[in-house]
């Protein structure tokens, strides 16, 4: 098991090396991460490679046991390139080139850009291929992170054009599945095709999620390069790896198209940040790790893990004593198996000084440093157990041309795929039932329940896979606005929503109505339950499925609000409006019992993850609440996770 810190010896004289190694031996540090944003020291002329810096720092390193994975440094490129390669900046929706300074701004259709990161790559790889201590390579650093996933330069236009037109072959093919009949923007060629930069009103749907997916290719091509280069050069004894931000959702790229070709994948856990003044919710975080596991169906890295607070310029909530802690052990319980926590000091100098880490620029041992050396001393005694494997037996889809829909046309400005997406997973995990977050093209065969936010834009071939799903037993819960679209993002012409999943659900939807902010809907169950539909609401007429709830105002009696429909030996359940998070609890705990889900019941705010080993269950407890709370009959203190291992009749034995 590695555990670590990511350091930065180029930030401070190298003499400070053995005062700082010794110290983080101490601590219990087996690795750290170097190397990521120093392009400039490795090429501080053009063509003029010189890693001596880094020999120096390895050696000493090396020195104390102490293994590395090394960031490739092309996430900030030096002055020098910028002063002589300006085509290389992002160009905005404005036409606005960005300007030397921050980080990330390079333009990933860039010919100069890829020629000249990749040479970087190359050198350094080379340079290091046998050197034993360095076990990683990252490359890049938190790709497409920051909005640089959005380029509208020369560079990208004439590429957006060449993908049309491989992907359309004929203008007249795109015309037609555009529909640029629409305000006359019928084009004569590919060339006539703008990338969307300002304009009045908007521009065309299709459009649109066609650019949503030439950016993606675009960050993966580029990402691929990288991963495909230092894979044929590295040393055998090296694996290869990228840091991912958080906010997977509101990213104009598919993870997907990159992730899986990484030997693990990695993440930066931050569950607060600069301007949050809370951090994130503990059912959030946990759907935000289980995306990440969902990645490869693999356990993975975190490589940047929270310690101090956090901001560029605003700094955010102060975690609690022993909360970053507890966050750790959560993510080790959601399926990280090796852990390098940010940052070994906070810098004293530059763009991140608030971006505090385990030390501070005082350079003093804190309440921080003891509480990650508890951590790594303890953590180490459990590999096994954390580099099993995590079973689910719930899976949440995603389909990344949906969400690009949802961003491109809201419908209501209260609807946010990330929102709704937490929304259907915190009911099971408010069970402590296992769920993978996995792209829809994955075999969902083997999970009893899968859950799907708000499919929009529908793949007939998905359905189809849902239907045999169900047919074959499993459970299916949809949200409100399925089937609306297709997968060009068109409107479905002569069907009634929701399309291709009609069959599947039992029913029509013959209106529907956005409900924004300070508007509601009541709604009453068949057995007399009152309740409130906000956000969205479809008006359904079942034509097989059964209503669970209706509309119960003045002129939409009629409508169902919620309905199951049972299809083959399984059930498909619609919710079809932005219902109460205690009307998803009750049907949570329904469809748990009728697919006999392994469920345990713990007070809010606390988590109980189940994990197994080749001959042993265990249960991770994790307090995620300020307050002593009750588990089991054992006292979980602010703040602490407990391992247990589950013996015969479920008895838990602390550990």
């Amino acid at each position: 098991m590695y555990l670590g810190v990511d350091y930065y010896p180029e930030h401070w004289d190298l003499e400070i090396m053995d005062h700082d190694l010794k110290r983080m031996k101490e601590m219990g540090v087996n690795m750290v991460r170097i190397g990521e944003f120093a392009w400039h020291l490795m090429e501080k002329q053009e063509g003029e490679f010189d890693f001596s810096f880094f020999d120096a720092a390895i050696r000493k390193i090396k020195e104390y046991g102490i293994h590395i994975m090394f960031g490739t440094p092309t996430a900030t490129f030096p002055a020098w390139l910028a002063k002589k390669y300006p085509s290389i900046f992002i160009e905005d929706e404005n036409g606005q080139r960005l300007s030397f300074g921050g980080r990330r701004q390079y333009c990933y259709n860039s010919v100069v850009y890829n020629e000249l990161s990749l040479r970087i790559v190359e050198k350094l790889v080379e340079h290091y291929r046998d050197e034993e201590a360095i076990v990683s390579w990252q490359i890049d650093n938190e790709l497409g992170h920051e909005g640089s996933d959005l380029c509208h330069c020369p560079d990208c236009h004439k590429g957006f054009q060449e993908f049309l037109e491989e992907k359309y072959q004929s203008i007249d093919a795109l015309n037609e599945t555009w529909g640029t009949i629409f305000w006359g923007q019928t084009y004569n060629s590919f060339e006539e095709i703008p990338v969307p930069k300002t304009t009045i009103t908007v521009h065309n749907p299709v459009l649109l999620l066609d650019w949503a997916r030439f950016r993606s290719l675009s960050l993966s091509r580029y990402a691929l390069k990288q991963i495909e280069l230092v894979r044929k050069l590295k040393g055998s004894h090296q694996t290869v790896t990228t840091n991912l931000p958080g906010g997977f959702f509101g990213k104009w790229f598919d993870h997907n198209e990159f992730s899986r070709d990484l030997d693990f994948v990695s993440y930066d856990n931050y569950p607060v940040w600069g301007g949050l003044k809370e951090p994130v919710s503990p059912a959030q975080l946990s759907l935000t790790l289980d995306f990440v596991r969902g990645l490869k169906r693999e356990n993975f890295w975190i490589v940047e893990e929270l310690m101090g607070a956090q901001g560029h310029d605003i700094i955010g909530y102060l975690p609690r004593p022993n909360q970053a802690k507890n966050w750790a052990y959560h993510a080790f319980a959601h399926g990280c198996s090796n852990m390098l926590f940010f940052r070994w000091r906070g810098m004293n100098r530059g763009a991140e000084q608030y971006c505090l880490g385990i030390l501070d620029a005082n350079d003093r041992i804190t309440r921080k440093y003891k509480e990650v050396q508890e951590f790594f001393h303890h953590i180490q005694n459990y590999e096994e157990l954390f580099n099993s494997p995590l079973k689910a037996d719930v899976a949440l889809l995603y389909d990344f041309d949906n969400i690009w829909s949802w961003r491109i046309q809201r419908e209501n400005p209260l609807i946010h795929f990330s929102e709704e997406a937490v929304r259907l997973y915190e009911p099971f995990y408010r069970l402590n039932v296992n769920i993978d977050v996995i792209r829809h093209d994955w075999d969902f065969s083997g999970y009893k329940v899968i859950v799907v936010p708000i499919l929009k834009v529908t793949d007939p071939e998905l359905a189809k896979r849902l239907e045999e799903f169900t047919e074959q037993g499993g459970v299916v819960i949809f949200s409100y606005r399925a089937g609306v679209k297709d997968k060009n993002n068109n409107l479905l012409l002569g069907e009634m929503i929701p399309g291709p999943l009609s069959g599947l659900l039992g029913l029509e939807v013959e209106e529907a109505e956005s409900l924004h902010e300070g508007q509601s809907a009541p709604i009453i169950s068949k057995e007399g339950h009152m309740g409130n539909a906000s956000i969205w609401r479809d008006l359904i007429r079942p034509t097989t499925a059964e209503a669970l709830y209706r509309y119960d105002d003045s002129f939409y009696k009629e409508f169902a609000a919620i309905t199951v429909n049972s299809f083959g030996k399984g059930k498909a359940y619609y919710i079809g409006a932005g219902v109460e998070q205690e009307i998803l609890h009750r049907m949570a705990e329904d469809i748990a019992m009728l697919v006999q889900l392994d469920t345990m019941k713990t007070s809010p705010g606390v988590e109980a993850v189940k994990r197994q080993t080749k001959n042993q269950q265990y249960l991770v407890a994790v307090n995620h609440n300020g307050y002593p709370e009750s588990f089991e009959g054992h006292e979980l203190k602010p703040y602490e996770s407990i391992f247990f291992e589950i013996g015969s009749g479920h008895v838990l034995k602390k550990i």
